[in-house]
């Protein structure tokens, strides 16, 4: 067994059922979270041959950012439940592969610790109603060196989890959540999340922090051109992990259509959801993303054994991504074409 196929067993021993339960359920009838994973391994290569693969690398840039993989670690909140150490330790153990780590706005660690760390980071925002709220989370993030901004846009309201029995809010504690925001002086009207949302509030927070902005939850085609128009440098396509709108596509079935919406405009387009492999990492930068996010896969190592457990995973991913590369027969991640994949037969 693949050390990465028994990371979620490990994590499941380890944290309590309720925290397991949360981190790795989707919404309502669990269909898009249970899709994710086969939706990858439906694709099938068309692999060249006599070519020169005798040094094959997987470096490439983020938005200008060096990163040793097109691996990158997705927002995911409450991490001190997996490990004491929190977003830092995730942070740590990102910085050592080399990588980027996504921050979530309800992270239970300051950006400042997490910009200590050296990592380079992305903030992911969710705005709420009260605007002040989002303003002074952005300040912090920019003041941390926060790279990029990143908008999750397929949020107007948290998708349903149907839980019998005790959850997860039972086992969070004081500093698990919000540690960059006073909670306490806001209303739970406040921290809703805004459902009045338009492409216009991209250009307001590449305004208001200075930073690229990138929209997370796209899985249309003319969605991505109507945030690219509005300012957008970068598109994530996901569907947050089967977490919101269940039947949603999977996010690997709806990228090529993200990518040929936008082509030649020099957007960046990233992808996460149910990427498991190198082999699946080869068939999205194949089919046009830059990079993609692993998101659950990181929690389950940061409980498995923190920061070296972060490490492994994302290095481990570029060891495989290193092999397929060299056996489809192209050295590097941006000489992929998307001939090289086609839909299973099957």
């Amino acid at each position: 067994m693949r050390w990465i196929d028994g990371l979620e067993a490990t994590a499941a021993e380890r944290l309590p059922a309720a925290v397991h339960r949360y981190f790795r359920q989707g919404s309502a009838g669990g269909i898009s979270a249970g899709e994710a994973v086969t939706a990858w391994s439906s694709y099938r290569f068309r692999p060249r041959v006599l070519t020169d693969v005798s040094t094959v690398g997987t470096s490439t840039t983020v938005l200008g950012t060096p990163v040793d993989g097109p691996v990158l670690v997705a927002p995911t909140t409450l991490q001190r439940l997996a490990d004491p150490g929190g977003e830092a330790a995730m942070a740590a153990g990102v910085a050592t592969a080399r990588s980027l780590l996504g921050v979530s706005s309800n992270a239970g660690t300051t950006y400042a610790e997490i910009g200590a760390t050296g990592a380079p980071w992305w903030l992911q925002i969710y705005l709420t109603r009260n605007r002040d709220i989002t303003v002074r989370m952005l300040d912090a993030a920019v003041a941390a060196g926060a790279r990029a901004v990143v908008l999750t846009a397929d949020t107007p309201v948290v998708g349903r989890k149907e839980d019998d029995g005790p959850t997860v809010w039972q086992a969070v504690g004081p500093g698990d959540l919000r540690a960059n925001l006073d909670a306490e002086l806001y209303s739970d009207e406040d921290l809703a999340k805004a459902d009045d949302l338009t492409p216009d509030v991209i250009g307001w927070l590449g305004e208001r922090t200075g930073l690229p902005v990138v929209v997370k939850g796209v899985l249309r085609g003319d969605d991505a051109q109507r945030c690219v128009a509005a300012g957008a440098a970068g598109l994530i396509v996901s569907n947050h992990g089967g977490r919101q709108l269940d039947g949603a596509i999977a996010s690997a079935h709806a990228l090529p259509e993200v990518v040929e919406a936008v082509a030649g405009t020099g957007t960046e387009v990233y992808v996460d959801g149910g990427i498991r492999r190198g082999e699946h990492v080869l068939a999205a930068l194949a089919l046009g993303a830059r990079a993609v996010f692993v998101g659950r896969p990181a929690l389950w190592a940061l409980t498995a054994d923190s920061s070296a457990g972060v490490t492994r995973l994302l290095t481990d991913l570029y060891a495989e991504l290193a092999h397929a590369l060299t056996l489809v027969g192209v050295p590097h991640p941006d000489d992929l074409t998307p001939d090289l994949v086609v839909p299973s037969p099957l």
